[in-house]
């Protein structure tokens, strides 16, 4: 292991930004950490529900603050896609082949996950489970799937929003609260959000990649200034406190993005921004800069299967006859919480597994090179643009 630390560090270019892999990678882990923190799946009756602690347990609204980090997802891609779109037109590369390379490592992961679950749902059908079981199981498999459908349109519009200033899409957003909560306009209006929220990060990661935003007067006046803006439409607004959605609530912020989850997610912005050159003086050692490139390598992996790990776990402990504490119990009171966390080591075992079985679907296709040796295609790291050298030669070894 040390070894093949030494080797990643050694093959890493002098001049990559590894705080933008790190980033990257706290998000991805973020997400992860949150979905098992804020789903319960409750065996009651024969079905298998979703159930959100939250619901139950309001003072556990703080964990969405933390593990809700969507906009750094947009920020990285935005300040990257950016970046690749710019050099791609350096190089005189055409719009389709650019877009085609940033877009062909989502679609072999998402169809194995598509091509698996159809394969699990008819069995779950023929084997008699009730509608209601496996209606709450593949909702949770292709949510998170949504997020990658607006990555992938803001990705192709890259061109067109690269130079977009960040206020315009925050006043749409404003706009369209405005018209729902405040004039009592239609609903369907709040799905303009998804795309104009969203826009918010992913502008302003491109225009981290003109070079703008790296003064830490930016940073702190994104962060502060979003956090208050945030606090102030929670206490006198009428927006929940929680930064992800929770069922029976009146409002989602997430679903669609409200004004508060965007000025929360520039606090997050601002939050990544400070942490650009602490990121930068920690990831000097071979041993972090090691675990990000790793982590990066399989992103896709991890983001796509976590949910499957966690419903893996939750039906194989049902063999234990009686609903095990933390896994299949109503989350109601506090002791739900310790006992919750003591099954997250269980449910990153299981999605080591579906990391084993699956990550080869991210890596790209096998070709046979001169003398039969077999060898796999480059892919495009997470975000889209070419891995870096230190994660071929981790793959090589």
């Amino acid at each position: 292991m040390r070894h093949l630390v030494r080797r990643i560090d050694a093959a890493t270019p002098v001049g990559r930004d590894r705080t933008v892999d790190a980033l990257r990678a706290l998000a991805i882990l973020g997400v992860v950490l949150g979905h098992w923190t804020v789903t319960a799946l409750v065996a009651d009756s024969g079905t298998v529900r979703a159930v959100s602690p939250l619901h139950f347990l309001p003072q556990l609204t703080p964990i969405s603050w933390v593990f809700q980090t969507l906009a750094v997802f947009f920020l990285v891609g935005g300040q990257v896609g950016a970046q690749s779109y710019a050099a791609a037109r350096a190089r005189g590369e055409s719009y389709g082949r650019w877009l085609g390379a940033r877009l062909s490592r989502l679609f072999r992961p998402v169809a194995a996950v598509l091509v698996v679950w159809s394969v699990v749902v008819a069995a779950l059908l023929a084997s008699g489970v009730r509608l209601e079981t496996v209606h709450t199981l593949g909702k949770l498999v292709l949510s998170p799937l949504w997020f990658l459908l607006v990555f992938t349109a803001l990705t192709a519009a890259t061109p067109l929003v690269a130079g977009l200033h960040p206020l315009w899409p925050l006043a749409v957003v404003l706009h369209v609260d405005l018209i729902r909560f405040g004039l009592g306009g239609p609903g369907w209006l709040g799905w303009l959000n998804v795309a104009a929220g969203w826009l918010v990060p992913y502008c302003l990661g491109a225009a981290w990649a003109r070079g703008g935003l790296r003064d830490r007067t930016t940073g702190w006046t994104l962060l502060v200034g979003g956090a208050a803006v945030t606090a102030g439409l929670v206490a006198w607004g009428g927006y929940p406190a929680s930064m992800v959605g929770v069922p029976g609530a009146a409002i989602s912020n997430l679903n669609p993005p409200t004004l508060a989850s965007v000025t929360f997610g520039l606090a997050q912005c601002g939050a990544a921004l400070l942490l650009v050159e602490p990121l930068r003086r920690a990831l000097r050692r071979p041993v972090l800069w090691a675990a990000v490139a790793l982590m990066n390598l399989s992103a896709m992996t991890v983001f796509l299967w976590h949910q499957t790990a966690m419903m893996a776990v939750t039906a194989i402990g049902l063999l234990a006859g009686d609903p095990l504490p933390g896994l299949h119990t109503m989350p109601d009171g506090a002791g739900w919480v310790p006992a919750r966390l003591g099954w997250l080591p269980v449910f990153a075992v299981a999605l080591g597994v579906c990391w084993a079985a699956f990550h080869p679907y991210e890596q790209g296709r096998r070709k046979r090179r001169g003398g039969g040796r077999v060898v796999r295609e480059r892919p495009a790291v997470p975000s889209g643009e070419c891995p870096p050298a230190a994660v071929a030669e981790a793959r090589r070894v």
